[in-house]
C-alpha cells in the first residue's frame, strides 16, 4: 500500500511541476532591430560637409513637395542632412505591417514623383521645368531614382532635386536631395550610390 501511495504522489508531483512551467511565461521574442539610416558620409560629395540630423519619429513637419501625405506616421522615421551651400537631403524610412503593403507603398511614391512636376505646374503656372526617371538599382527589391528640375524665369532661379524609392521586404525608404542649380551640375552617379548603400545597409 505504500508503494502505490509513493508512486501516486510521484504522479501527483510530476503533474503540478508541468502545470507550473506551462504557467510561466515564455520569454518575448526580442524586437526586430529598427533600419539603419545613412551617415553624412554616405552622401554624394559636396564643396562643404555634410551635417546630419537626428533620427526622428514619424514623418517630417514639413513634407516633401512631392511625396507628402503618402507615407503613414505609424512605423515611419526620417533624417535630414544639409551642407553650408543651401544644399539639402532627407532619408524617409517605413517599415509596413506586410510586404504586400510595402510594395503598395513604394508603388505609391513611385507615382507621387512620376506626376510631381506636373502637379507644381498646375498650382504654379509660372513654374517651368523637366522631369525624367533615371533608371532601376539593382539592391534587394530594388530601388527607382527620377530627377526633377524646376525654374522660374521671371526671377531667374533654378532647382534641382533627385529622388529615389528603394524596398527590402516590409521596409520602404526615400532618399530626397536637392539645391540650387541645374540637372547638368548635380551629383547623378553619386546619388545613384548613396541609394545603393540606402537600401542595402538598411538590415
Amino acid at each position: 500500500m505504500r508503494t502505490v501511495r509513493t508512486a501516486l504522489l510521484t504522479v501527483m508531483a510530476a503533474g503540478l511541476t508541468a502545470t507550473a512551467l506551462a504557467q510561466v511565461p515564455a520569454a518575448a521574442a526580442p524586437a526586430p532591430a529598427p533600419p539603419k539610416f545613412l551617415s553624412a558620409g554616405r552622401l554624394p560629395a559636396s564643396h562643404t560637409p555634410w551635417t546630419a540630423g537626428p533620427v526622428r519619429q514619424g514623418v517630417p513637419d514639413e513634407g516633401s513637395v512631392c511625396t507628402a501625405g503618402i507615407a503613414p506616421a505609424a512605423g515611419t522615421r526620417h533624417r535630414d542632412f544639409r551642407t553650408e551651400l543651401d544644399t539639402h537631403a532627407r532619408q524617409t524610412t517605413t517599415v509596413a505591417a506586410t510586404t504586400a503593403q510595402a510594395r503598395k507603398l513604394a508603388a505609391e511614391l513611385r507615382s507621387a514623383l512620376e506626376t510631381c512636376l506636373d502637379r507644381l505646374k498646375e498650382q504654379d503656372p509660372g513654374l517651368e521645368g523637366e522631369a525624367f526617371y533615371q533608371g532601376r538599382i539593382d539592391v534587394e527589391e530594388g530601388a527607382h531614382v527620377y530627377s526633377i528640375d524646376t525654374s522660374y524665369p521671371e526671377v531667374g532661379s533654378t532647382d534641382i532635386g533627385l529622388f529615389s524609392v528603394g524596398r527590402d521586404g516590409r521596409t520602404v525608404t526615400v532618399v530626397e536631395w536637392g539645391q540650387l542649380g541645374e540637372l547638368d551640375g548635380a551629383p547623378l552617379e553619386g546619388f545613384k550610390k548613396t541609394t545603393r548603400t540606402a537600401v542595402a545597409k538598411l538590415y
